[in-house]
């Protein structure tokens, strides 16, 4: 009775889990698109959408990603054997259990007349299933905290993941072994189904427990091997009247039954001490807790990862509705299992190496997008990371084409990223020619939108320059002692070569494309050069001209100097986002930040 109402109490928490994420994935809003559309409007466009694939031939691709993707995990297999068959033991040995043992009230009673859990084969497959997700749980084990993957980092989530599922089973397969050992059960048996009782009975249950004890791996105080032949042949007899259509021999248990003959020393010990009524409750109330959790922990990626793998088999970005792209995208960050592929692969992860912002990795950057859509307040020193780090992304598509979720994370990266450069805080990689991508995308992008957070960044990189402007000491063109700096960047300091001809004015083709250059730009290339041999390092670093420049090289090319000019507008790049990044109350060294970057011994030309 108490089982039932725990059972049919987390199934409603389970169901209301279900509905309240279906009304997360249509109202939470991540990215710049998704301000465009109302809760309502999202379940309208995902409802007709659901339709017309159903009714459509596009079934037909539905039905072979569920075979391939989701029941065979086909990604998974593609990446890593090991790994696939590390989710294939956990996915289906969970999803068994789940289906034949945790819900039996519901399902296996319904299908089967006979059901019994402590026959077989419903006893054997329960074991083998339990013995699968253990197996599973080992492995992943193994690959985090032994293997130690590269880039596979383990939050609060992963462990919970791994702990729940590991409660479960050690504590089903030790309350199984222990069961199979307690005298206490054995009599509680006798009592309640085989109608034997005290003393009328003795004689009969004596035998039946002799039998149990020889056969059934039963530990009792009371009858002790060996038995008479007699005993045994008159306890298998009430076994067969009494217990054989429900209780199966326990060695079909195979891991029940291993922990029952090590246990068997102290089974005495344990049934005294009541260990099979707390294992119960140990077990039953971690099934239950972690089935009225799943929907708010990671485990729910069960449910949530196969959505993501469907939808994206048959939603094209050309054809699809921009609503249900916004929607799909927020369902996608529940999709996520953190499995740290994607980080493995990333391009842009030899950036993580260098500068240590975790939030270079896509993996690492999911997690912190679920905080992002459940509206959590960000620092700046945060969203500084997430920034850089979502526009550190160089586009490949390589997470994307490797996801084992289905997840297209590149289209949300670029939906992500406008809408945190969008917030106010100076990112400094949109003056660089990471902005590429952003610029072929710009038809996408509002107007207003695009220019503004440039103009954040360029502001942020003036202040900066302003802050330094007393301590910054003029070029000199000698190396400093304890650094050559010519060996950092050769050629540099050509710029002392300049006599202002302006050819790498005339032939830049950014000048050209403005009909006022000096009033949009601030200064045009060859002035950077003449504030550079005036020792005017700040005027030189503050133009807009720097970050327009698509470094095409034209300059330097058609320079009769051989001016650097590229290599020095680079260069200035550099020295300004560097002490744009500086952290507040860090000092800025003038004779090491501000001139010798520029800084190289004068060769004659």
């Amino acid at each position: 009775m108490v089982f039932n109402v725990l059972l049919y109490i987390s199934l409603g928490i389970f169901i209301l889990g279900l509905i309240y994420k279906a009304y997360t994935w249509c109202s939470r809003k991540i990215g710049i698109s998704a301000q465009d559309y109302t809760t309502s409007q999202r379940f309208s466009a995902a409802a007709k959408g659901i339709a017309g694939v159903v009714f459509s031939s596009k079934i037909f691709t539905l039905i072979k990603a569920f075979i391939l993707d989701v029941l065979l995990q086909r990604r998974t297999l593609k990446e890593d054997f090991l790994r696939w068959v590390m989710h294939m033991l956990v996915y289906w040995g969970f999803i068994l259990l789940l289906l034949m043992h945790a819900l039996d009230p519901i399902i296996t009673k319904k299908l089967f007349s006979n059901y019994h859990s402590t026959v077989n084969p419903y006893m054997f497959l329960r074991d083998l299933f339990g013995f699968m997700v253990l197996v599973g749980i080992v492995i992943a084990i193994f690959r985090r905290f032994i293997f130690k993957v590269p880039r596979l980092k383990t939050g609060g989530m992963d462990v919970y993941a791994i702990l729940i599922v590991a409660v479960i089973i050690f504590s089903g397969i030790i309350l199984e072994g222990v069961k199979i050992t307690s005298d206490t059960s054995f009599q509680n048996m006798v009592s309640d189904y085989a109608g034997l009782s005290q003393p009328d009975d003795a004689d009969e249950i004596a035998a039946l427990e002799s039998y149990w004890v020889q056969n059934y791996a039963l530990v009792s105080p009371h009858v002790k091997p060996p038995f008479d032949a007699d005993v045994l042949e008159q306890g298998q007899e009430d076994n067969v009247s009494y217990c054989a259509d429900c209780h199966s021999r326990p060695k079909y248990a195979f891991t029940g039954y291993a922990v029952a003959k090590s246990i068997t020393p102290f089974a005495l010990a344990l049934d005294k001490a009541g260990a099979a009524n707390i294992l119960w409750y140990i077990h039953f109330l971690a099934c239950f807790i972690g089935l009225a959790y799943l929907p708010f922990s990671k485990m729910f990626h069960i449910i949530s990862t196969p959505v993501s793998l469907l939808a994206n088999a048959v939603m094209v970005k050309e054809t699809a509705n921009p609503a249900n792209i916004v929607t799909r995208q927020v369902m996608e960050l529940d999709a996520c299992t953190h499995c740290g592929t994607c980080s493995r692969r990333c391009s842009a992860s030899t950036a993580f190496d260098v500068l240590g912002n975790e939030y270079i990795l896509p993996a690492e950057k999911m997690s912190f997008l679920k905080a992002m859509a459940r509206g959590k307040k960000l620092s700046d020193e945060k969203l500084q990371a997430i920034q850089e780090g979502v526009y550190l992304c160089t586009n490949c598509d390589r997470c994307t084409v490797v996801c084992p979720s289905g997840i297209n994370l590149k289209e949300l990266w670029f939906n992500v990223r406008e809408d945190l450069i969008q917030r106010g805080v100076p990112e400094c990689l949109t003056l660089s020619p990471y902005s590429f991508y952003r610029g072929l995308n710009r038809d996408s992008i509002a107007a207003d939108g695009y220019r503004s957070p440039i103009e954040t960044a360029s502001r942020a990189v003036a202040g900066n320059f302003e802050q330094v402007m007393d301590k910054t000491t003029p070029i000199s063109l000698s190396k400093r002692d304890g650094g050559d700096i010519a060996s950092q960047l050769p050629g540099v300091s050509t710029f002392s070569y300049c006599f202002g001809c302006q050819n790498c004015t005339t032939v830049c083709p950014v000048v050209m494309h403005f009909e006022n250059p000096q009033e949009a730009l601030g200064l045009l290339p060859h002035q950077i050069m003449n504030c550079l041999a005036l020792g005017l390092t700040e005027m030189a670093a503050g133009p807009r001209m720097l970050w327009d420049c698509v470094t095409c090289f034209q300059c330097q090319e058609h320079c009769p100097q051989n001016v650097k000019v590229t290599d020095v507008l680079y260069q200035l790049k550099n020295l300004a986002v560097k002490n744009t990044c500086k952290t507040a109350g860090e000092e800025v060294a003038p004779s090491e930040e501000v001139a010798a970057p520029l800084e190289e011994e004068a060769v004659p030309s």
